[in-house]
């Protein structure tokens, strides 16, 4: 086999398992099957499986832990890993609240601190989700690209509050109140934003990275609240929405 046949093996070994992390057959924990599991799953050799693996490691889609497995996203930080505890007792508008104050500043770090290779790292996740075909890709990639700007900001207290909104937002239900408001259109919109916070970061323009950080939650945030405003009151999971959606009103 060329080496030219052996890295279309391995791309296509790579998207194969990218559809199986978005088929929600891996569980909560997204614990991945082992590199032998895989081999069989897919009939591969191994070397192909781990050369897989490898790559989306480097895109920050998985992680390992040697003796424990391979698990979808990025380890938990354990202060974070806490804090979300308070996921039962906020609302989407406190969170993207938060996110608000926290992203914009971590995208400024990045402006300082960011290494040119993570850099192109960045460029990567966004030209993967703008080609996404489903819902679950999409917010995968979405998930990886912010991920990835909060570890590169090299600032753990603040690693640490991001740690626990991306728990909460990695919640199904919130996962699928964000994939209702995703359009075509709307998708080359995000491209666009976040193409603008990536190259703010590059030319390490802290205050323009800032600024477009929170232009770009800001498109969101507005998408959020006009889907809702646009359900019918009678939608079987309309009070769902109006509690994670709006703050609880005075007692």
């Amino acid at each position: 086999m060329t080496v030219l046949d052996a890295k279309s093996q391995i791309d296509q070994l790579r998207t194969r398992i990218l559809d199986l992390i978005a088929s929600g057959e891996l569980g909560q924990a997204g614990k991945l099957p082992t590199e032998r599991a895989l081999s069989n799953r897919f009939r591969v050799g191994r070397g192909y499986v781990r050369q897989a693996l490898d790559a989306l490691e480097a895109d920050r889609l998985i992680w390992r832990h040697q003796g424990k497995g391979t698990f979808v996203g990025q380890p938990a930080d354990p202060i974070g890993d806490l804090a979300a505890r308070v996921a039962g007792q906020t609302n989407a508008l406190e969170v993207m609240e938060a996110r608000l104050c926290i992203e914009p500043e971590l995208a400024a770090l990045c402006a300082k601190r960011m290494q040119r290779h993570e850099v192109e790292a960045l460029r990567k996740q966004a030209q993967q989700q703008l080609e996404a075909k489903d819902a679950q890709a999409i917010e995968l990639w979405d998930g990886a690209l912010h991920r990835h700007i909060a570890q590169c900001a090299r600032n753990r207290p603040l690693l640490a509050a991001f740690s626990m909104l991306d728990k909460i937002r990695c919640d199904p239900d919130w996962v699928s109140i964000r994939a209702k408001t995703r359009t075509p259109s709307s998708l080359e919109v995000t491209h666009g934003e976040h193409l603008k916070v990536i190259t703010e970061i590059e030319a390490g323009h802290v205050e323009g990275a800032r600024t477009a950080m929170k232009d770009h939650l800001t498109t969101r945030f507005d998408a959020l609240l006009a889907d809702f405003d646009a359900r019918p009151q009678s939608e079987p999971n309309a009070d769902f929405l109006r509690q994670t959606l709006r703050p609880a009103g005075p007692t």
